[in-house]
Order: structure tokens, then C-alpha cells, then sequence
């Protein structure tokens, strides 16, 4: 008899993190070349599918796949973004999964956490930014939000600019701010935290890199505050006022015609027609690939805006899933064990 069984490898998050998957280095290394391959059209890139379910909240599950031609590998992102958990449930306001399959057959070779490759991603995409954009002798980070996002972002801007040497962290809550300092203080004991007691200006004004990493839907960050010379890494939807991004030098997008079908502040500004695709200097894949400049002087400030590109998290996806089986990690699960009639009691099982 044909084999016909179909098993991939499931990987929880304790088994990517025993593995050593949490690595900000591979993502930030694995994000920047499959950009490269964007460039040289080795991506599939379809448009996500959004399901929202509350507009006030913004309550929703998206679906986003992409296929990465070279490794033969299509991979879809199923994650669910539930703002109000936190304050409500005493959850997290993201958690994903990553299906993997080969391009072959067809059939999936890994089923896996995704909420880790998710927010490593984010924080990928602000650094590889930030290594083009932000100035090589930034010392002080400011960052509005206390999240895991936050909490990534910190970490990978210390691997592109390991010069910093103080993080100022804003919160809704001044519990939040000391929770963010004691889990990340143990991992940066190099770095200065100081809680800005829940005010955006004590930790943004003066900043060299400011970060907003929030689910907020209100101008939090504003003008004022970003001095020449700073870098703005946006994350959330609307974080900052119009200004910002109006007296910004230059304006830099993972993906600018990605951004204008989103929420963002420059989207929003997109929509109202105070901002055109003229006045974006470029996509970050232009930047690595070395088609644009990053930062010229001292003195710019410059405006990164990331929504998220689903090639990025299944390329991430993917350099974790191979790192976990060199590891031994996971569990090997049958997806079935031969096919429909080819079961010795199939009819047993059959209900007309």
C-alpha cells in the first residue's frame, strides 16, 4: 500500500523559546534578506483578509499569507488583535498561529505559536530602520507603552544601536511602567530605565529614538517633543498628531501602498489628502537594497512607519521552525494516517 500519512511538526511557545528561537539577531538578519528577495520578486505577497468585529475596540482576526518562491515554503499568519484584553480579561491583546506548507505536495510541515515570530517581526522592522535611519550615536530611547511590542522594540534597537544608554517608559498605569522596567532591566542591566509616571512628554522630549507602541486611537506623541536629529519608529494605529510626520525631513514606510489601505496616522493623512506617495522618501526595502539613501545629516528627523508585511513573519516564521528542528523541539503530529478509504473500517464511520 501507498504511504499516504501527512504529519508536520507542532511547536509551542515554550518549545521555540527552549530551542533558542527568541534570538532579535536572526530576526532582524532573516527580515532584511527576505526584503531583498522582495526586491528580486522571489515573493508571493497577496493582500490580508481583516475580520473586524468591534470598530470602536478595533476587535479582530486577520489572515495574512505570503510564499517565499526560493525556499519553496507558503505560510499564512491567522492572528487575532483584541485591544481591550488587557484591561478586561487580564490578557494579551495579540496571539497568533503560523501554518507552514511546502509547495510540493502541498501539505504543511509545521503548525506553530506565532505571537513570538509576530512581535519579533515588529520589532525587527523598527530596527532595521532604525539602523539606516537613526543616528549612530543615539544614546536615550522614549517609548509610550508598556506591551510585549514595546518590550521587543527596546530589546532590537539595542541590537542596531548598542550606544543606548537610557530607556524613558510612559504607560497608561505606573504599574505597568515598573513591570516594563523590572522584566526588561534584568535583560539590559546596561541601560538606565526611567518611569515617566505615566506622562508621554517625560519619556519622548529630547529623545534620540522615540517609539510608540501602543492600541491607542488618539494623538499621544506630539511634535513638540521630537527634537532635530530624532528617529520616530510608529507602531500602533493613531499615536501621534499630523505635526509630527508634517515636520518630519523624511518619511519612511515598510511598505507605502500597503500603509494607505491601513489605520495609521499617515494613512489617515493619506485619506484626508494631506500626504501623497511624493512626499514618502522610501519603502524600507529600498533602503537595504541600497536604491535610497537613509539619514544624510545630523539634524533630520525622520518618521518610520511599519503595518506589517506577512512575507517578513513567514520568512521569521520559517528561520525559527528550521532552528527548532535542528534543536530536537516539537512534537510530530499526523495529520492523517492514510487516506479517506484507504481506512480498513471506514464504514463504520459513515453517516448518510
Amino acid at each position: 500500500m501507498n504511504d499516504h500519512r501527512i504529519s508536520f511538526t507542532y511547536l509551542s511557545q515554550e518549545d521555540l523559546l527552549k530551542a533558542g528561537c527568541f534570538d532579535l539577531s536572526l530576526a532582524i538578519e532573516t527580515a532584511k534578506a527576505t526584503l531583498l528577495s522582495f526586491v528580486d520578486h522571489k515573493i508571493l505577497f497577496p493582500e490580508k483578509i481583516v475580520q473586524i468585529f468591534d470598530r470602536a475596540s478595533q476587535d479582530r482576526i486577520n489572515c495574512l499569507p505570503a510564499t517565499l518562491l526560493d525556499e519553496k515554503i507558503c505560510g499564512v499568519k491567522w492572528v487575532s488583535v483584541f485591544p481591550r484584553n488587557p484591561q478586561m480579561h487580564d490578557m494579551q491583546n495579540l496571539s497568533a498561529i503560523f501554518v507552514l506548507s511546502e509547495i510540493e505536495k502541498g501539505f504543511p510541515v509545521a503548525v506553530m505559536e506565532g505571537t513570538l515570530a509576530s512581535n519579533m517581526r515588529v520589532a525587527a522592522m523598527g530596527a532595521i530602520a532604525a539602523s539606516y535611519l537613526a543616528r549612530k550615536d543615539s544614546e536615550v530611547i522614549g517609548i509610550i507603552g508598556a506591551g510585549e511590542q514595546a518590550k521587543m522594540h527596546l530589546l532590537a534597537m539595542t541590537v542596531v544601536r548598542p550606544g543606548l544608554k537610557q530607556c524613558r517608559i510612559a504607560s497608561k498605569t505606573k504599574e505597568e511602567e515598573q513591570q516594563f522596567i523590572e522584566e526588561l532591566s534584568q535583560i539590559l542591566p546596561s541601560v538606565e530605565f526611567i518611569t515617566a509616571d505615566t506622562h508621554g512628554r517625560a519619556a519622548m522630549d529630547g529623545a534620540d529614538i522615540l517609539v510608540t507602541a501602543t492600541s491607542a486611537q488618539a494623538p499621544l506623541l506630539k511634535a513638540e517633543w521630537m527634537k532635530p536629529g530624532a528617529f520616530y519608529s510608529h507602531i500602533g494605529g493613531w499615536e501621534d498628531e499630523y505635526e509630527v510626520a508634517l515636520q518630519c525631513d523624511k518619511i519612511v514606510c515598510d511598505d507605502w501602498d500597503t500603509v494607505t489601505h491601513r489605520t495609521q496616522t499617515l494613512s489617515r493623512m493619506y485619506k484626508e489628502g494631506l500626504l501623497s506617495g511624493a512626499d514618502i522618501h522610501a519603502d524600507l526595502h529600498e533602503l537595504v537594497s541600497g536604491h535610497k539613501v537613509g539619514r544624510e545629516s545630523d539634524q533630520e528627523r525622520i518618521y518610520f512607519n511599519a503595518v506589517g508585511l506577512a512575507y517578513i513573519d513567514v520568512a521569521i516564521g520559517l528561520a525559527m521552525f528550521k532552528r527548532a528542528k535542528n534543536a530536537g523541539a516539537g512534537r510530530e503530529l499526523d495529520l492523517q494516517q492514510c487516506m479517506i478509504f484507504e481506512h480498513s473500517d471506514i464504514m463504520s464511520h459513515v453517516r448518510l
